[in-house]
């Protein structure tokens, strides 16, 4: 949720010398990828950050592997959703800024910094069983103790923050310190949730007369259907056994049923459902380099998705899905080719060839928090466009102190604001939000480090104040 530490130069950085994809990639013959249920898909909520301030949150204290120690505020972000709804988040990236408005996209685990954590699990069973899901008056009571709403998200995301980030985060309030120990004491690991709604493979190809297909639907509640205006006539959606259908649920495979005879051309098919998002979902920028973020509450939300199916006599009939691997450290590409002529395309400057009935999977290299936009096109107006940013690392360490420039911190206080549109109080000159970090972070962490080894229980010098709701 909150950021801190040097990784906000490191990432500006990188986000400018980043010029787009690694020209080249290794090809290989696809194998499960593309028949899995799993496979790549399209679709999930896309919400926009409403600022990069915490809504609820409280001062919490992060202390390194080696010791080190600092202050940063830890509560809920607030997303406003395309097409309608609100969601909380909570941040699974310690140290990275947030985006002031950033849009994020919803990802399964393997697209985000939990596709390699093992305690993923148990960070969703936190969100199960801690603040918003639960009051902080029932939590309080549980613990015995008055929990007020910002100390209950706090407590939270600290816990979180344990899993999340390996560090160890404990409030500065003890009745939110005693929440964040039984969170940790409680935690067992859970299985990923379901996505709103996605599409799998997001496009398809075949020969009229064919029921081009499948594709799957994963979702949590049921999708209505519809073709886009210009589908040609005859063309309909059909279950496995050819029946026209306007509804999908969860684990449906859905075909483009093109009458024998019809013209070459392409259809879109768009499934749209009103849901509440699960919780444990990932939720990664594609407006450039944000902290992830996972959901802790959702309302009743709009969530889309798309898929496109094209068909020709005669010729190449491409069909092409990508997805962000973080296992391999980039993208990948699947492309296939249902038709009878090879398909040639061309990658940032990079030739591929897709022979007639051949299936490849491209992985693009992509370094950590490159954003990509690229265009893939074929025979018959075929053309899809993908974009992002490769986020699948929580950031680590900054420098320590000694090898930072020194800068001289505000000595005024801050507090999480519930309104956004402002960047932080910090001196330094970073054009951050207030969870943002700063260059004088470092230099902040290690005088609070020392605080905390004179003082003991000495306030920090940049501690928030309560907001109301105590």
């Amino acid at each position: 949720m909150f950021s801190v530490r040097g990784r906000g130069v490191a990432r500006l950085a990188a986000t400018i010398l980043a010029s787009g994809l690694v020209a080249t990639g290794a090809i290989a013959t696809a194998g499960p990828a593309l028949a899995d249920d799993g496979a790549p898909g399209a679709g999930g909520v896309k919400a926009k950050l409403v600022s990069g301030h915490v809504t609820e949150g409280d001062d919490v204290v992060i202390k390194e592997k080696d010791g080190k120690a600092w202050p940063v505020g830890g509560g809920l972000f607030t997303m406003q959703v395309e097409g309608g709804g609100t969601l909380q988040t909570y941040c699974i990236d310690l140290r990275t800024p947030t985006k002031n408005e950033a849009t994020y996209k919803e990802v399964g685990w393997g697209e985000s910094s939990l596709h390699n954590n093992e305690n993923a699990g148990k960070i969703l069973w936190i969100l199960e069983n801690a603040y918003p899901k639960f009051s902080a008056e029932a939590l309080g009571a549980k613990l015995d103790v008055d929990l007020s709403k910002n100390e209950a998200a706090a407590g939270t995301q600290a816990a979180i923050w344990t899993f999340s980030d390996d560090v160890t985060a404990t409030p500065t309030s003890p009745d939110a310190k005693k929440l964040t120990e039984y969170l940790l004491k409680e935690a067992v690991k859970l299985e990923e949730p379901k996505a709103s709604l996605s599409l799998s493979p997001a496009t398809i190809s075949g020969k009229a007369g064919e029921k081009l297909g499948p594709i799957t639907v994963t979702t949590n509640a049921t999708a209505k259907l519809t073709t886009a205006a210009g589908t040609p006539a005859g063309v309909k959606i059909v279950d496995g056994a050819g029946k026209p259908v306007t509804e999908a649920k969860n684990g449906d495979k859905l075909f483009f049923d093109v009458p024998a005879g019809t013209a070459d051309g392409t259809a879109e098919l768009t499934a749209e459902a009103t849901t509440k998002v699960s919780l444990g979902r990932a939720f990664v920028s594609i407006d450039g380099p944000s902290q992830t973020l996972i959901l802790a509450g959702s309302s009743d939300s709009t969530v889309t998705a798309k898929a496109s199916a094209s068909w020709a006599k005669k010729g190449a009939l491409p069909a092409v899905t990508v997805a962000k691997d973080c296992a391999k450290g980039g993208l990948e590409v699947i492309a296939s080719n249902k038709g009878d002529e090879a398909w040639t395309f061309d990658l940032k400057g990079t030739s591929y060839t897709i022979a007639a009935g051949e299936t490849k999977t491209l992985t693009v290299p992509l370094a950590e928090d490159e954003a990509y936009k690229f265009t893939i096109t074929g025979p018959n107006d075929f053309e899809e466009t993908f974009e992002g940013v490769l986020d699948c690392k929580t950031a680590t360490p900054g420098p320590k102190p000694s090898e930072t420039p020194s800068t001289t911190p505000s000595a005024t206080p801050s507090t999480p604001s519930t309104t956004g549109g402002t960047t932080g109080t910090t001196t330094g000159g970073g054009d951050l939000a207030e969870t943002g970090s700063s260059n004088a972070t470092p230099m902040i962490a290690g005088i609070a480090a020392a605080l905390v080894v004179i003082g003991g229980g000495a306030v920090f010098f940049l501690r928030k104040k309560k907001t109301a709701g105590q």
